[in-house]
């Protein structure tokens, strides 16, 4: 009979488990953080899905060439120039849509000046093509119009911007369509876009 106040004498199929060591613990909480790091990371940077994904394909001064995917549709781009509208009227600062300063030495704003053109495909994109344009030449401004998708402009308190051709003498070509044309001061229209659903990358 076993005594009273005596513990029981583990059998010897039965292992004692030993605590873990602080080693495999700390290996443990750097693996946790490590993907809690990455999932915050990846929620953060998360595309904006209430506008089209776009990239900056180049940029010349204040004139910035943008591409969006060749399926994107008229009332995609549409959202995408009420975006940039938008950032006109409340923050003016492009920065976050990943356009660097078009008028960094102006005292009065980094982005006093800005034309941003869209296209569908990304070659017309290409900075050589923007400098061609820029300079005049003959073999590709035509095209090059023919091409835009839509396009935004701020000159002071002055915007406007639409689908179609835009050009750098900034002057609307025939076919295209404006969709809006006032200053930055007025206010926006109620309702116009569907609310953000991410955040886009600054490249600051």
């Amino acid at each position: 009979m076993q005594e009273k106040g005596s513990s029981p004498t583990p059998s010897s199929g039965q292992k004692t488990k030993k605590p873990l060591d602080i080693v495999v613990k700390f290996a443990i909480g750097v693996f946790i953080g490590s993907f809690v790091l990455i999932w915050g990371g990846m929620y953060l940077s998360r595309p904006d899905r209430s506008i089209p994904p776009y990239t900056v394909g180049s940029q010349n001064g204040y004139l910035v060439a943008t591409n969006v995917p060749h399926d994107t549709t008229d009332e995609q781009i549409e959202k995408l120039l009420k975006r940039f509208r938008k950032v006109g009227h409340e923050t003016r600062d492009f920065g976050p849509m990943k356009i660097y300063p078009t008028t960094p030495d102006d005292p009065e704003g980094r982005y006093r000046e800005i034309v941003i053109y869209v296209f569908d495909d990304h070659g017309w994109t290409d900075p050589d093509i923007l400098t061609k344009y820029l300079a005049g030449d003959t073999t590709v401004v035509n095209a090059y119009q023919r091409r835009m998708r839509g396009y935004y402009r701020l000159h002071g308190q002055e915007e406007q911007g639409g689908l179609g051709a835009f050009s750098k003498s900034e002057t609307i070509i025939d076919g295209t369509r404006p969709l809006f044309h006032g200053l930055v001061t007025d206010p926006l229209p109620k309702n116009e876009e569907p609310a953000e659903t991410g955040i886009s990358i600054s490249p600051w």
